[in-house]
């Protein structure tokens, strides 16, 4: 089976939004467009406690977008986004949530941030994604959401190494670009990871 993966298409992610991606709310229509093409379809939802070890404020010697250790991993320091229960964190109201089947929330553990909608960045907490795509039978996923650079390239990766067969949909996704090419080099790492580049208009 064939399943249509959306990543973090919420409110704080999107133009107004505490972490705005540039055109972030231009992957909504996109999304509508290919929800009902698809008999399952999956949401990754960021669900963070206000106390998130990823926010800068939760440090006094760290700025937002510095890079510092947490719990001996890498980690960008974020702005407070996507807070359990808040309007950030809801999905953008246009986008059709009917069509979706389930989500699966995600940085739920305030010691480790979590980009892929499989695995918390240490690897070592799963959200169920993987073992419910594999119940569902599902072999073949088409992925696309926000951002190019971290949610959606660490889950393309993840479900490429589960063995999945992976599409971008590279038109329904948008980028954070905190350095320039960053967008650009993430979609390289994908597609030489195995995943096929392709527009909505593919599927």
């Amino acid at each position: 089976m064939k399943s249509l993966i959306l990543v973090d298409i919420q409110n704080d992610f999107c133009p107004g939004g505490s972490l705005a991606v540039t055109g972030g709310n231009e992957v909504v229509p996109i999304a509508n467009l290919l929800i009902p093409k698809f008999e399952m379809v999956v949401a990754t939802q960021d669900w963070h406690p206000a106390n998130h070890k990823s926010f800068a404020s939760q440090h006094d010697d760290v700025a937002v977008g510095d890079l510092f250790k947490l719990n001996g991993i890498d980690q960008i320091a974020w702005p407070d986004h996507c807070i359990q229960g808040s309007q950030g964190a809801e999905f953008v109201e246009q986008l059709h949530t009917k069509g979706i089947k389930r989500v699966f929330p995600k940085g739920t553990n305030p010691q480790i941030d979590s980009y892929s909608g499989f695995f918390d960045n240490d690897k070592r907490n799963a959200t169920g994604l993987g073992e419910f795509l594999n119940a569902e039978d599902v072999n073949e996923v088409f992925v696309m959401g926000l951002a190019t650079d971290y949610c959606v390239k660490f889950t393309v990766l993840d479900a490429i190494e589960l063995g999945l067969k992976v599409n971008l949909v590279v038109d329904g996704c948008r980028g954070v670009d905190l350095q320039e090419g960053d967008v650009t080099k993430a979609t390289e790492e994908m597609k030489s990871a195995g995943a096929k580049v392709i527009c909505s208009n593919e599927v």
